[in-house]
């Protein structure tokens, strides 16, 4: 299904607006500009998929939307909407709130609200963007909340090092200067959030101790005893108010140090508690806070936190979702939603890389939003229920988590108890009951430790009956920018089993991962760099999983890991969950698509466990091979293009020996590049132009010096390409690499003078219509699976992509066709010729008639493999890895040859 772009779905609002009147079709219209298919918003019409309490006045699609009419205050009734046990349950994205009048809406997932006229609906048709699959990345601004708060602390930070210059220097500093910023921050969200009085510990500070802050440190020091006194008689009479508060936090030792404070220090701390702390979400904050301590890691707070729609990508179909289900299926069942409650009570989760917390966060949000849901439903069903909501069963005590840097594991404890406050608030709302959080009875299971040495199962131990979940974002270094630690870490994840050099560093989270769950109930589910998924990586770390008994439950195909700040800190991954071999369902998610698989390969693909290596020649229909381009190994042979004027200049004689020499920057950043070329028998002749003459002096000079044997030996041809691929024939420049947004790799179609260089690959002797197979989506979609990536760019791979990507026998009319529509796209590349290829190929200026050229392509080359229109890349992808099984199997038989591993399931 093609995705709508930004510019599509604001003319497809537009319409909507200004409307003299509305009624409820507004949310069926709405549904459709966002690209909604006709078939399910007719569904929801005629109340198919209508789940709302009151169909009469309400339309809800579960994960889409809520919709209610109303005669009273919008924003009041969205206040009780979004945390109904309908919204919770569906796991509703949007509830909006109408008088049609006026329009109130709430993004569940970001926290977001906004209202206005209805009539101004195009103006603000980017907050339902997650309709069209667009997460949004800026949806507050620099002033929210949570960035001025870690602003504010990075303020006294700063003045307290100043204060301090050498606690830094001390072996418990920094440790030390951590926890007290751990203290801090509990201080201030307690005095804004009722676990304090309103302002008592900022008036405190204010009323007790001098200007120039010369006796702040030992108040402090004072205060934070008080806290962990249990007997008020035992507090100093100015402290006796505060309450006692436990769970380790401000316990004293030799590490809790309170720094000393200037004037200025002290201001700092006072106007820190002015915020309003009971608005800091503690998922985002945290990270953010964590950037605030830790050298070097300032410069954009943005890009330190996760945001909850990419998180609950992970936590929602691994274990969410089918927990809602359950409570939907239960609604009318007392003794089911009981039992679910219990169940809800004994989850763990777990995550053995959890950074400040985030994951951690969010999961016990939603449980507790959960069991909101089903306690509500509980009351309506039976009056008694309601007197036995004195407390939640969810106890952050079974939220476990491992992470390296120590200050990170007081971040996400503190963050956990701040979630566990908020929650309890929600809690009071709605059952008029209240849990006081101090004293903090539960500190929490997160340790400080290298998850790739700790042994998971003392952290939280799995006996193979319990229900544990492992979440997270562990950390992602390919192979070439490991350190020796982290290299030293291997031998003693895989404990003696063969491993590959090559893995990226998360593969030892997935290894461990798999010991872990092996023969258990356990799952997992990891965000992980899409490298992980694609190229020879698939290869290395998957067979040994699926060796295991272990399979894929569901994966989230590539998409932008992005968080809420303008300068995010997005890169391209994908979601991985695996579990033991199940009959349960198994799921890809891409597009905003949920697709049905029977089995998910390394490559997030539907289809059999197959691993594509390298190969030596294109597989079925014949096609000439992809070699690498012509390679000079000395300088003296590159010409730029003032260079060939000048020699051209100097003596016409140079022009007959100068082609342009085309590598991948020069093809799509239309850099021109010329080289000498010197057949043998031309050599004597092409020595007598002076300018040639002189590079080749040079070129030869340059090859003697090179300690590589195989160039020094030819230092007595400096005429020759050491590695020479040309042919003078048409040919296809195959760039080696491409950028990751283009939605089509540039390949080129040459003339017969162009020699190809070393920096891209080469197919001599082309016929178009091989280029229209080559720049086809169906092409695109295997060089992303197979091809795998470099930094963030598309790798190509003639052994890998080229040669293995399947094609079956072509008839003479297909090939004539093929050739005619690979023509008009060269023709229209040709109308804008002023253009690079970079500006043609950029997918926010691809010019109209480019793009249909294009799609003239895809739909004939979608057309060899399958006789129905494709709806989805993962379609196309697992026709293509059937397809290459079917033909690598049929090969083989005829002569046995091994030419990739394979694992059939």
């Amino acid at each position: 299904m093609a995705r709508l772009s930004l510019k599509a779905i604001e003319e497809r609002v537009s319409p909507l607006a200004g409307r003299e009147s509305y009624d409820r079709e507004i949310i069926f219209d709405l549904l459709l500009a966002y690209g909604k298919p006709q078939s399910s918003v007719t569904r929801l019409r005629n109340g198919d998929l209508n789940v709302a309490a009151d169909p009469v006045s309400e339309v809800a699609q579960k994960k889409v939307v809520y919709f209610k009419e109303t005669t009273g205050d919008p924003l009041e009734v969205l206040e009780v909407v979004k945390t109904s046990p309908e919204v919770v349950r569906f796991s509703t994205r949007f509830v909006i709130v109408t008088d049609f009048a006026e329009l109130v809406a709430a993004d569940t997932q970001t926290g977001e609200t906004i209202g206005f006229p209805i009539r101004e609906i195009d103006q603000h048709f980017t907050f339902f963007l997650p309709w069209a699959g667009m997460e949004k990345a800026q949806y507050v601004a620099e002033a929210h909340a949570d960035v001025k708060a870690a602003e504010r602390m990075g303020k006294l930070f700063d003045e307290l090092l100043q204060a301090n210059p050498d606690l830094l220097a001390q072996p418990h500093g920094r440790h030390a200067l951590n926890l007290f910023f751990t203290r801090l921050l509990f201080c201030y969200f307690a005095e804004d959030t009722g676990i304090f009085d309103n302002g008592q510990f900022t008036n405190a500070v204010g009323s007790h101790t001098l200007d120039e802050g010369s006796d702040t440190a030992d108040f402090l020091t004072d205060l934070f005893t008080a806290l962990d006194t249990p007997d008020a008689a035992d507090k100093p009479r100015h402290l006796a108010s505060f309450p006692y508060v436990n769970g380790r936090l401000f316990t004293l030792s030799e590490d809790h140090v309170v720094p000393a404070f200037t004037k200025k220090a002290r201001q700092e701390l006072i106007a820190a508690g002015r915020l309003i702390w009971r608005e800091i979400n503690p998922d985002i904050f945290g990270s953010m806070f964590q950037a605030i301590v830790t050298p070097g890691e300032r410069s954009d707070l943005g890009q330190h936190y996760t945001s909850v729609p990419n998180i609950l990508k992970t936590i929602e179909p691994l274990f969410l979702d089918a927990l809602k289900e359950e409570a939907d299926a239960a609604q009318d069942s007392v003794k089911k939603l009981e039992r679910l409650l219990d169940r809800i009570g004994e989850i763990k989760v777990f995550d053995p890389a959890c950074g400040s917390g985030n994951f951690l966060v969010i999961a016990y949000k939603e449980l507790r939003k959960l069991e909101h849901a089903i306690l509500e439903r509980l009351a309506e069903l039976d009056d008694k229920h309601r007197v036995l909501f004195t407390e939640s069963r969810i106890s952050i005590e079974n939220f476990y988590g491992i992470e390296i840097d120590d200050f990170a594991v007081e971040v996400a404890i503190l963050s956990l108890w701040i979630a566990k406050h908020q929650m309890n608030a929600e809690f009071k709302d709605k059952f008029g009951v209240s849990i006081p959080l101090i004293p903090l009875q539960e500190t929490g299971k997160v340790i400080a430790g290298n998850a790739a040495r700790v042994d998971w199962n003392e952290v939280c131990p799995n006996d193979g009956k319990g229900e544990i979940y492992l979440v997270g974002n562990p950390p992602y270094k390919g192979a070439k920018t490991q350190t020796k630690s982290m290299k030293a870490d291997f031998p003693y994840v895989f404990a003696g089993r063969p491993y590959s050099k090559n893995l990226d560093y998360i593969a030892l989270w997935f290894t461990k991962g798999a010991d872990y769950i092996l023969g258990t109930r356990a799952e997992l589910a990891f965000v992980t760099t899409n490298s992980v998924a694609q190229g020879e990586h698939v290869g290395l770390m998957f067979p040994q999983l699926f060796d295991m008994g272990l399979e894929i439950g569901y994966a989230y195909t590539p998409f932008k890991w992005e968080n809420k700040a303008k300068r995010n800190a997005g890169v391209t991954v994908a979601v991985i969950s695996v579990r033991n071999v199940s009959s349960r369902p198994k799921y890809i998610y891409a597009d905003g698509l949920r697709l049905d698989a029977t089995n998910i390969n390394g490559y997030l693909a539907e289809g059999s466990n197959i691993f594509i290596g390298r190969r030596k020649s294109p597989l079925g229909e014949r096609r000439p091979a992809m070699v690498f381009g012509s390679m000079p190994r000395a300088k003296g042979l590159v010409v730029t293009r003032d260079e060939r004027l000048r020699m051209i200049e100097n003596d016409i004689r140079a022009e007959r020996f100068l082609k342009s020499y085309i590598g991948t920057s020069e093809h799509i950043d239309g850099v021109e590049r010329y080289c000498l070329w010197i057949e043998d028998d031309d050599a004597n002749e092409a020595s007598m132009v002076p300018d040639i003459a002189a590079r080749l002096s040079q070129v030869s000079e340059e090859r003697a010096k090179s300690d590589a044997a195989s160039t020094a030996a030819f230092a007595e041809r400096p005429h020759r390409f050491v590695q020479i691929s040309y042919q003078p024939t048409e040919s296809i420049i195959v760039p080696s690499v491409s950028s990751e947004r283009r939605e089509y790799i540039p390949f080129g179609y040459l003339g017969k003078d162009v020699v190809i260089s070393n920096l891209a690959f080469a197919v001599y002797d082309a016929e178009p219509w091989t280029f229209a197979l080559l720049t086809s989506s169906m092409h695109m979609v295997w060089t992303r699976s197979v091809g795998g990536q470099h930094e963030t760019r598309l790798r190509y791979s003639n052994s890998i992509v080229y040669n293995n990507f399947p094609v079956p026998p072509l008839s003479q009319a297909m090939k004539d066709n093929l050739t005619e529509t690979a023509l008009r796209v060269l023709d229209v590349r040709e109308y804008h010729c002023e253009k690079t290829l970079a500006e043609l190929y950029d997918p926010q200026k691809m010019p109209d008639d480019l793009r249909e050229a294009h799609a003239e392509v895809d739909v004939l080359v979608d057309s060899i493999y399958s006789k129905k229109p494709y709806e989805s890349d993962e379609q196309r992808l697992s026709d293509l890895f059937a397809l290459y099984e079917r033909m690598t199997a049929e090969e083989a038989a005829k002569a046995p040859a091994k030419t990739t591993r394979r694992i059939v399931k």
